[in-house]
C-alpha cells in the first residue's frame, strides 16, 4: 500500500542541489547551500564547537569561518527554514554541477568573515551566482548610514543653535 506521507529523510520543500537555504534564527537569517542527500555547505565559527555554532549569536560576530558540510536537519536543530532562490531574477545561477564542485572545493577550509561584506549569503550566493550579495548587509549598511546621517545633521544643528546664542546682539 502506497503512503501519502513525505518521506522523512527527505528535508521540507524539496530543496534541488544548489538551492540556497535560509534558515531563521531567532535575531537573524543564516544561510547555506543546498548539496543534496540531506546535506548542505555554510560558514560556522572558527572558535566554536560545532553544536555551539549553529544557535549561537556569536557566531554573526566571529572575523574567521570555517567552512563545513552538514546535515541540514542538524544545522536547522529547532528553527525553520525555507529555500529562498531569491536572486536568480537579477543574477542567473551557475550550472549546477559547477556550484556543487566549487562548494566541495571550499569544505573544511578557514575563510575570512565580515558580518557586513563576506557573511553566509554572500558566501552561498557567491556558489550559486559567481557574485556574492546580501540583502541582509545592504539593509544593516543602509541602516547605519541613516543613523549616522541623522547624528550629522543633529550635531550640526546643535553647533548652528549654539552660535545663534553666543551672538551678542
Amino acid at each position: 500500500m502506497a503512503s501519502n506521507d513525505p518521506d522523512p529523510s527527505e528535508p521540507p520543500g524539496n530543496p534541488q542541489p544548489g538551492d540556497l537555504i535560509e534558515i531563521f534564527r531567532p535575531a537573524y537569517q543564516h544561510w547555506a547551500l543546498y548539496l543534496g542527500d540531506g546535506y548542505i555547505i555554510n560558514l560556522t565559527p572558527v572558535d566554536e564547537s560545532q553544536a555551539a555554532a549553529m544557535s549561537s549569536v556569536k557566531s554573526v560576530f566571529s572575523r574567521k569561518a570555517v567552512v563545513r558540510m552538514q546535515l541540514l536537519k542538524e544545522v536547522v536543530g529547532n528553527d525553520t527554514y525555507r529555500i529562498n532562490n531569491k536572486y536568480d531574477d537579477k543574477h542567473t545561477p551557475l550550472p549546477i554541477s559547477d556550484i556543487i564542485h566549487r562548494a566541495q572545493l571550499l569544505i573544511g577550509q578557514e575563510v575570512s568573515y565580515d558580518l557586513l561584506g563576506s557573511n553566509c549569503e554572500h558566501f552561498v550566493t557567491l556558489l550559486r551566482y559567481g557574485e556574492g550579495v546580501s540583502e541582509q548587509a545592504s539593509r544593516a549598511i543602509g541602516a547605519i548610514s541613516l543613523v549616522t546621517a541623522a547624528a550629522s545633521a543633529f550635531s550640526v544643528l546643535g553647533i548652528i543653535n549654539t552660535r545663534s546664542r553666543n551672538r551678542p546682539f
